[in-house]
């Protein structure tokens, strides 16, 4: 202690009696000292009293002296003086308070209850009178004069009451209050007459349904139809006003459902939603929708459903104009309605509105032209056109709407940056059913001079196929070669349609011009279409020739395979030969003859393969190319050969 140092505790030791926090709380809890409370005193005589009086009138005195604006102590004082039974000094105090502050609500009901208390009636009367002649406004204090008034059974008071209020135009709870007073004592005319003023006074859609619901409750079905008429009338038929008037327009309709007058009903519902947006009408739908479920047939709710998936398509729209997939939903959706009512056998008007709701979804969906001029943007646009125009041709046959709908598509899309094969091909297979083959070849002509594409030589020469004019597919497949000398598939095409035509040699100069082009796109597969047409025509030593050229610009094992397995494997005699072999015999089902492989050449072809990849380097492939040993089988060789034409026909990956 004495160095500075902290003192060390010697024992750690729990203490014997150990002290909890309940323990704490309770002790505190009962060492708290009791709060103040002043003597109760006890007046003894009338001298006392007086006293005490005086004592308590100075005290308040002197308080409402120091806060003379403070109504809380001019109340303190009244009620003090009434609880004294004073109750001429009490209203002494409120009518020096209502000189201070004549406006104070709490001031006139405390009052007012202070004179009930003491069954002062009539003063209670004049005080009301007062306060709602001062403040016409407070409508609590209308509120306790008209109870009072009822209380005491002065029904025509209360009346009075409810008349001076009314002259003010309260808000709708004083409406109603006045309602109800008259329907407690069965006084149903003169409820509706509150309702005609109170229409007049505050033409809302809710007060007339509420006054048409009251008249049919209490049984007056055709003054609750004059009623939502007039209504109706004050309302008229703009837009905005049905709009607001969708609430009277549903409480008619439900009025005339509950009476059963079902076809009364649904002529109400028709006739708002005829002049409605559907966009505007969401909660009249629901409630149509729900009543054609309850009442309707199987073609007046599928009317309605209809409706109802309109309002919700409009809803996406409003949000996003260029939701291109809600464009399709919605066009499908009236293309089906327009089928149904068709089927149906509508007349030939509701047929034409159909037609024009289709028209009009198609015309406002294509008027959403993509931004930019990104082809990628316009892939589901254009769509849309071609529906639009398939709609016209074959449900409505406006083959001359149909014509101009393909020709404003075509001029819409910017073709000079990108085009669409498909859309072009449409319009000229359009002119083809038509029988307009000149209109046709032009559109396409056009197309391909305007923006040649691969797709569209295609479908061009797909066309003049099917019509049988192969001189013109000939000259195609000539264009189509010089906009793309590169393009494997065009070659192949090309010398097809040569040998389908039986001009094997006019073939083989395509396929000899095709494989001398540089570059190519995929030659593998041009090589393999030449070589397998020698086969087929018979020509061995033309196909031998071509593998050996092939050998050299390429070298690939699997080149080598096939190549050893074309010398193994046999193939058929020249063309000429099966030609005679045909004429001689005149049996077209016995099995062609083969011409033999050399199993020797195919050794020779695998060991200059071997020795050629060897000498390149490249170990793998020679091991993939190893020939076949002398003691193997012919059949081992032959199974050989179905993997390697399996090779070749898989030549594309390289």
């Amino acid at each position: 202690m004495q160095d500075g140092r902290v003192p060390r505790v010697k024992n750690r030791a729990p203490a014997a009696i150990q002290i909890t926090a309940e323990q704490l709380l309770r002790e505190a809890q009962e060492r708290q000292e009791s709060q103040f409370r002043a003597p109760r005193q006890r007046v003894e005589d009338f001298e006392e009293l007086h006293e005490y009086r005086g004592r308590k009138r100075k005290e308040f005195e002197e308080r409402i002296r120091r806060t003379r604006g403070s109504i809380k102590e001019w109340l303190q004082y009244a009620s003090w003086e009434a609880s004294q039974n004073e109750f001429a000094r009490a209203r002494s105090v409120f009518e020096r308070a209502l000189d201070v502050d004549p406006r104070s609500v709490p001031l006139w009901l405390t009052y007012t209850e202070t004179e009930l208390k003491s069954r002062n009636v009539q003063h209670a009367r004049n005080l009301f009178d007062r306060a709602v002649t001062l403040l016409p406004r407070v409508d609590q204090l209308w509120y306790k004069y008209v109870y009072l008034e009822e209380l005491l059974q002065n029904i025509a008071g209360a009346r009075q009451v409810f008349e001076r209020w009314m002259a003010w135009e309260p808000d709708d709870k004083a409406w109603q209050a006045y309602i109800k007073l008259e329907i407690r004592y069965n006084e149903l005319d003169r409820a509706s007459a509150i309702y005609e003023r109170w229409v007049a006074v505050r033409p809302e859609p809710r007060v007339w349904v509420k006054w048409g619901k009251f008249e049919e409750e209490r049984g007056k079905v055709d003054k609750a139809r004059d009623v939502f008429q007039s209504a109706l009338e004050f309302f008229g038929d703009e837009e905005e006003q049905v709009e607001k008037a969708q609430a009277v327009f549903g409480a008619f309709a439900r009025t005339e459902t509950r009476l059963k007058e079902y076809e009364r009903a649904r002529v109400i519902y028709k006739f708002a939603l005829e002049r409605l947006p559907r966009s505007k009408s969401a909660h009249l739908y629901a409630a149509y929708t729900k009543f054609e479920k309850q009442h309707g047939t199987r073609t007046t709710l599928e009317s309605t459903v209809l409706g109802k998936r309109r309002i919700q398509y409009e809803e996406e729209l409003s949000h996003d104009g260029r939701n291109y997939d809600v464009w399709f939903d919605f066009a499908r959706l009236e293309e089906g309605a327009y089928r149904q009512l068709r089927e149906e056998g509508a007349t030939t008007e509701e047929e034409e509105q159909a037609v024009t709701r289709v028209r009009e979804v198609y015309e406002r969906a294509v008027a959403q032209v993509p931004p930019g001029s990104e082809k990628r943007h316009w892939r589901r646009y254009i769509f849309l056109w071609l529906d639009y125009a398939l709609f016209e041709e074959i449900e409505t046959k406006d083959f001359t709407r149909t014509r101009e709908i393909y020709q404003t598509a075509t001029q819409l899309v910017p073709h000079k940056q990108f085009t669409f094969a498909k859309l072009w091909l449409t319009f000229a297979r359009f002119e083809v059913r038509r029988l307009n083959l000149p209109a046709a070849r032009k559109i396409l002509g056009t197309a391909i001079g305007m923006c040649p594409k691969e797709a569209l030589f295609k479908g061009y020469i797909q066309l003049e196929f099917d019509l049988r004019e192969f001189d013109r597919v000939r000259t195609l497949y000539e264009k189509y070669i010089e906009f793309d000398p590169t393009n494997s598939a065009a070659w192949i095409k090309y010398a097809e349609l040569e040998t389908q035509l039986a001009d094997y040699s006019r073939a083989r100069g395509i396929f000899e011009l095709g494989v001398s082009q540089s570059p190519l796109s995929m030659p593998e597969l041009l090589w393999k279409a030449y070589i397998d047409f020698e086969v087929e025509e018979g020509e061995r030593s033309r196909a031998r020739a071509l593998y050996e050229r092939l050998t050299s610009t390429s070298g690939h094992w699997k080149v080598w395979v096939a190549y050893a397995m074309f010398e193994a494997q046999p193939i058929q005699p020249p063309r000429d030969e099966r030609e005679e072999d045909e004429e001689d015999e005149g049996d077209e089902e016995k099995e062609p003859k083969m011409v033999e492989g050399d199993l020797e050449l195919a050794r020779q072809v695998f060991q200059r393969g071997y020795k050629d990849l060897k000498a390149k380097g490249l170990k793998n492939e020679v091991s993939r190319a190893v020939p076949p040993q002398p003691q193997e089988r012919v059949s081992d060789i032959l199974d050989l050969g179905i993997t390697a034409r399996r090779s070749v026909a898989s030549m594309e990956v390289l």
